[in-house]
C-alpha cells in the first residue's frame, strides 16, 4: 500500500491498530466451579481415584506376565470360554493396563488440573520470539497448574504404571527363543535353536498332511512332493507324535521340505554333495531364504523353484542356487538316502540354518558340523 492509498471505508487514511489483548467479554459462559475446586474432600477422593487406576494398571501388567508363563499353548492349550487362555489373557490384561492409564489421566485432567477458560486473538503463523518465550513460560505454568509437583501420589503411581509397561515388551522378547546351536538343558527338545532342525540320520521323509512315507519307486521324473519329517506325525506304537506342544510347532515350521525327482544327468552337485541325491531325487528346505515364505511352485523343464512372495527363484538342479530375485542365499539341501524298504530317509540334519538369512550365518555351503555328520 502506498502513502496515498487509504483503506476502504476510512477517508481519513487512519489504519486502526490491532488490539494486543482479547476483548473484555468474548462470550464465554460464567465459570462454574467444580466440586474438587471448592471441596478438599472431593479433591482428595479424586486424587485417590486417579492413583487407584494407575495402581490397577500395574496389577494388569503383573497379570500379563503371569498369564504368559502359566497359560499353556500348543496342542493341549489352556482354554477360557472355549478360547485360548493365553491369547485372551494376554490381550485383556495388556488392553486393561493401557485403558486404565488413559482413564486415570483423563480423570486427573477433568477433576484436578486447572480449569480456566482462555481466549486468544489469531496471530501470524510464525510467532515472534517474544511469543515463543511466552509459550515456554505458559508450558512451565501448565506443569505447575497440573499439580504434578505437589501431588506425589498421582505422580508416583503414574510413573510406576507407565514404567511397568516395559515389562510386557521384555517378556514377549522371550518368544524369540534360545539361540544355542546344540540341545542343552535349556533346550530339551530335538531341533531347538537356530542351527538345527528335527531332521536326523535315518529319519523317514513323509508326505505333508497325510504323513505317509515316500518310496523312491513312487516318484516319476518331474514330480514334486511337499514333505515333513516323520517325527511330527503320530507313531504306530501309541498313536501320538514324538514331539508335543512348542517343540512340535517349532519342528513343523523349520523342517518342511520339497522333494523333486529329475533326470540324474541334470543334477550338478555342489562340492561334497555328490551323494546327497537318490536316483535323481533331491530334497530342499521349503522355506525361502529371503523372508521365509513357503515355496513349492516348480517348473519341471528348468528345475526352477519360484517363491510366490517376491519371486526369488532357485535352481534345484544346481544345489538350490539363486537365479533371480531378492534372496541372497541358496536353499539349504537335505542329504538323502534310501532304507532297506525303499523309502527315502535323511542322511543327517541340514548342514546349515534354514529360513531367512541373518547376519550371523556361515557363508559356506557345507558347515563343518555337517561334514562331520556325513
Amino acid at each position: 500500500m502506498s502513502d496515498h492509498d487509504t483503506p476502504a471505508g476510512d477517508p481519513t487514511g487512519h489504519v486502526p491498530a490491532v488490539p494486543e489483548e482479547p476483548i473484555a467479554n468474548p462470550g464465554l459462559p460464567e465459570h462454574t466451579w467444580r466440586p474438587t475446586d471448592v471441596d478438599e474432600h472431593s479433591e482428595k477422593r479424586a486424587e485417590r481415584q486417579v492413583a487407584a487406576m494407575y495402581l490397577a494398571s500395574m496389577v494388569c501388567v503383573v497379570l500379563f506376565v503371569v498369564v504368559y508363563f502359566t497359560a499353556d499353548i500348543g496342542d493341549n492349550w489352556t482354554t477360557f470360554l472355549g478360547l485360548g487362555a493365553s491369547t485372551v489373557g494376554l490381550g485383556v490384561t495388556l488392553a486393561a493396563a493401557l485403558l486404565l492409564i488413559g482413564a486415570g489421566t483423563i480423570q486427573w485432567a477433568r477433576k484436578l488440573m486447572s480449569d480456566h477458560e482462555i481466549s486468544e486473538l489469531r496471530h501470524p503463523a510464525r510467532s515472534s520470539d517474544e511469543d515463543r518465550a511466552e509459550v515456554l513460560e505458559k508450558l512451565a505454568a501448565g506443569g505447575e497448574d497440573s499439580g504434578i509437583g505437589r501431588r506425589p501420589l498421582i505422580r508416583n503411581t503414574l510413573l510406576g504404571s507407565v514404567g511397568l509397561l516395559g515389562a510386557p515388551a521384555l517378556v514377549m522378547l522371550w518368544d524369540l527363543g534360545p539361540t544355542n546351536a546344540k540341545v542343552t538343558a535349556e533346550q530339551p527338545y530335538p531341533g531347538a535353536g537356530l542351527e538345527h532342525t528335527v531332521w536326523s540320520k535315518g529319519m523317514k521323509v513323509v508326505r505333508d498332511v497325510v504323513g505317509t512315507p515316500v518310496r523312491v519307486s513312487d516318484l516319476e521324473i518331474g514330480d514334486l512332493v511337499n514333505g515333513e519329517p516323520e517325527a511330527i506325525f503320530p507313531t504306530q506304537e501309541n498313536g501320538q507324535p514324538a514331539l508335543h506342544g512348542v517343540a512340535l510347532q517349532v519342528a513343523k515350521s523349520k523342517a518342511a521340505v520339497v522333494v523333486v525327482r529329475m533326470d540324474p544327468g541334470d543334477i550338478t552337485p555342489g562340492e561334497g554333495r555328490e551323494n546327497w541325491s537318490v536316483d535323481g531325487i533331491v530334497c530342499y528346505s521349503k522355506i525361502c531364504t529371503h523372508v521365509g515364505c513357503p515355496i513349492s511352485l516348480y517348473e519341471r523343464t528348468t528345475h526352477h523353484l519360484l517363491c510366490p512372495c517376491h519371486q526369488s527363484t532357485f535352481d534345484l538342479s544346481d544345489s538350490g542356487r539363486v537365479v533371480f530375485g531378492p534372496a541372497g542365499r541358496h536353499l539349504p539341501q537335505l542329504p538323502l538316502d534310501v532304507d532297506d524298504e525303499g523309502y527315502l530317509i535323511a542322511r543327517s540334519d541340514f548342514t546349515e540354518p534354514v529360513g531367512p538369512s541373518f547376519w550371523e550365518r556361515d557363508t559356506k555351503d557345507i558347515g563343518d558340523q555337517g561334514e562331520a555328520d556325513l
